[in-house]
Order: structure tokens, then sequence, then C-alpha cells
């Protein structure tokens, strides 16, 4: 088959799985995004490639990837746009002193205990051509970030949004997802150097440009095309060309400075202006062809990549074991214990814990990055993906069972209810 057969084949394999495994876990009260990433680890070695090799090998032959690749690259730039359109930088003020130790705390002791885990796994899943300091900081990163869209998205569905767990829960996790983001940032940007020949203070330099370009220069331009919108009344095609072009040009400028695309597709989210409804029409425009077309490729890019079978043995299913551990421990009970300690009760404490330790597509974002710039192995790889698929996959029961079975028992329609309009389904 010619390559664009073959792109088609893929296509047509991944969005009918996709949609009918998303369409499944929605059957069990799970997110349907949650589905669609179960579905990407279906098509990989871990099962397609495992029962069926020559059927594996026809549809998705290694020639072909990365045709496959850049697609889903695409779609994550889109998606990470969308992420910051709907990081609104509001939430970030104005919560009080409980809300900025939960977020403290809920991603401190998590980056510690992924440090401590570290100085474990680095000897035994590691080796001396990546640095103990990058893979030590990645992992920490790993272990602190919390999914904020999934988990506007879980809020949404059990209409929590306007509950005080609520609200601390989409506070708490939009400064981790900032914080853990520019820690990323960092590590990529130091990996990165080391392969360059431009002087760190060199790149800093143009890191703090740009930005600086972005936050008080290219954010007053946007408000021009938001005076434009209520002009005309909707996102004309010519808007949204522009707006592409500030998203794809800050991609292409981050990419360029080395610390990736997706982190200038983010920044351009976070400063377009989100008044008069600007932001909401933005995201009906581009969020379908996003979510249900080029998303998916991700999370099936992500599945041929991941491979279960890795993890062969008592032992490496031990480090499993043992990173879950760490990573539950650590996000849920660092957010559980300093939301008591500020005065929550503790089933509210528990189900905040518990909303903090979903870490979704944005931990799978992450440890793409991390393979890709090499400081984690195919095997570690494998290993932090179950762990997100996991702790995900536990946020929907647990937060039954410990907030609304036990605390409003008869109150809450958590089966079938209808989502809040506050995120696209995308985000779900």
């Amino acid at each position: 088959m010619s390559f664009l057969s073959t792109l088609i084949a893929q296509l047509i394999v991944i969005l009918a799985l996709s949609r009918a495994v998303g369409w499944l876990f929605r059957r069990i009260h799970q997110p349907q995004v949650m589905g669609e990433m179960v579905a990407g680890i279906l098509l990989g070695p871990s099962l397609l490639g495992w029962i069926a090799p020559g059927i594996s090998l026809a549809l998705f032959p290694s020639d072909s990837l990365g045709f496959l690749n850049s697609l889903s690259q695409i779609g994550l730039v889109l998606f990470m746009f969308l992420v910051g359109l709907e990081l609104d930088p509001n939430l970030l003020r104005g919560r009080g002193r409980a809300t900025f130790l939960i977020s403290t705390v809920s991603i401190t002791l998590p980056f510690i205990l992924g440090i401590s885990l570290a100085l474990y796994l680095y000897p035994r899943l590691s080796d001396e051509n990546v640095r103990f300091a990058y893979f030590a900081l990645f992992l920490g990163t790993a272990m602190s970030i919390t999914a904020f869209p999934v988990l506007a998205r879980i809020l949404g569905e059990r209409k929590m949004l306007g509950t005080n767990v609520g609200s601390v829960s989409i506070a708490c996790a939009a400064i981790n997802d900032v914080a853990g983001w520019i820690i990323l940032a960092v590590v990529v940007l130091l990996v990165r150097r080391s392969e360059a020949d431009i002087p760190l203070w060199t790149i800093l330099t143009g890191v703090l440009i740009y930005m600086g370009l972005m936050l008080f220069g290219v954010r007053r331009l946007l408000n021009h095309l938001e005076a434009l919108y209520l002009r005309r009344g909707d996102i004309t095609q010519g808007i949204l060309a522009i707006i592409l072009l500030v998203v794809l040009a800050s991609s292409w400028v981050t990419e360029n400075l080395g610390i990736h695309a997706l982190f200038g597709a983010f920044l351009a989210g976070v400063v377009m202006p989100r008044h008069h409804s600007f932001a909401q029409t933005l995201t009906v425009k581009l969020h379908d062809v996003t979510v249900v077309l080029l998303l998916p490729l991700f999370f099936a890019y992500t599945g041929l990549r991941t491979s279960i079978g890795l993890v062969d043995g008592a032992r490496l299913w031990f480090y499993t074991g043992l990173i879950v551990a760490i990573a539950i421990a650590g996000k849920f009970g660092g957010t559980a214990i300093a939301a008591r300690l500020s005065g929550m009760p503790l089933r509210e404490a528990g189900a905040l814990g518990i909303l903090m330790n979903t870490r979704g597509l944005m931990e799978l974002v992450l440890l793409n990055i991390g393979l890709e710039i090499g400081v984690i192995s195919p095997v570690l790889f494998s290993m932090l993906v179950f762990m997100a698929l996991f702790t995900t996959f536990m946020t929907a029961p647990m937060l039954e069972w410990v907030y609304f079975t036990r605390m409003f028992p008869g109150k809450y329609e958590t089966a079938d209810t209808q989502p809040q309009d506050i995120t696209p389904d995308f985000l779900g």
C-alpha cells in the first residue's frame, strides 16, 4: 500500500476503536478520554502486536509511523492551546491561604517522593547516558502532575464545580499544571542544551524575551481580535487564521529555543482574551476536529510506544507497583493531609486527594516528551503509562465511594447526569 493508503487505514481503525472503547468507558461512568487512552494501548504491542503481529505490522509498518507521529503532534499543539485557553489565570488568584497550602503540598510532596524514588530506580532502570539530575527532576514532575482538563470534566459530570471541594480542586490543579510544566520546561531545556552548542545564557535570554513578548505584546494585539469578534458577532475564518498563525508561530519559537513546541502552544492559549465569550466560541471552533480525529492519533502513537510485555518478571512488576504506590501516596496523601490541616472535613479532604490524583492525558503528554528527549527508557515509559492509566481509572469509583455514597447518599445523580457547561467533551 502507498503511504497515503496506509495512513487512511490507520485513521479508520484508530477513530473507530477510540470511539467504541470511549463509549464503553462512559457506560461504566469513566471519562470518555480514559477509554480513548486505553484504545491506543490496545492497538500497540501490548495487545494487537501480541495476539496478531502480522496484522499489527501490516497496519502500522515502521516506515509509516513518522507520518502518524507528525499528525499526532499537530493535534497535541492544538490541544495544548485549548488547555491554555481553558486555564483561566483568575483561578490562580484570590483563593486564600488554604488553597495555597494545599496546592503547594500537593506538588511538593509528590515531587520530593519522586526524586527519592529516582535514587532507587536510577541504577536499575537507567544508565550513565542519562544524567541523574535530569532523571530525578523528570520523575519528580511525573509524580506531581494533575490532569487539569480531565479533572474539570469529572467535576462537571458530578455537578461538583460549585462545591467547596470542586472550587478548591480546580484552583489547585491549575497551580499544579503551571508549576509542573515550568519544571518540565527546565528539564527539556537542560537536556536539549547539553546536546547543542548554544550557551545556556543565550537560550534563557531568548526564553525571557519570548515570554515578555507573549505576555505584554501579543496579548494586547489579541485584544484587537476580540474587538473585531464583537463587531462581527462570530470568529470568522480570517480571525481564526490569525489565531492559528499565533499558535503555530509560538510553537515554532519554543521548539527552536529548546523547550518543545507544546509549551509555545500552551502559552498562546493562556494569553488569549477571555471576555465576551470569545474563548468559548474559539474553543467550539477548534475542539471537534482536535478531539475526535487528531487526539486519538496521539493515544495510538503512545500505545505503539508502550509495551506492557517489557515489564516482564516479578522484579519489574515490583518496580511498577512501587511507582504506583508512591504516586498515590504523594498526590493523594499530600493533598488530603494538607486539606485536613487547613480545616476541611475528613471526607472532603479525602475527595480532594482523590481528584488531585487524576493524571490522565497530561501525564501521557509529559511521558512522551520524556521518552522523546531520552530521559526515560521504553521500559520505564511503559511503567509510567500504566501508573497514569491506573491513577486516572481509580478516580471515579473512589470519588463515588468516599464523597457521594458516604456524604450525600441519594442526593446526587452520578450515573446519567448531564455535564455542566464549563468544559468541552474533549476534556473528559
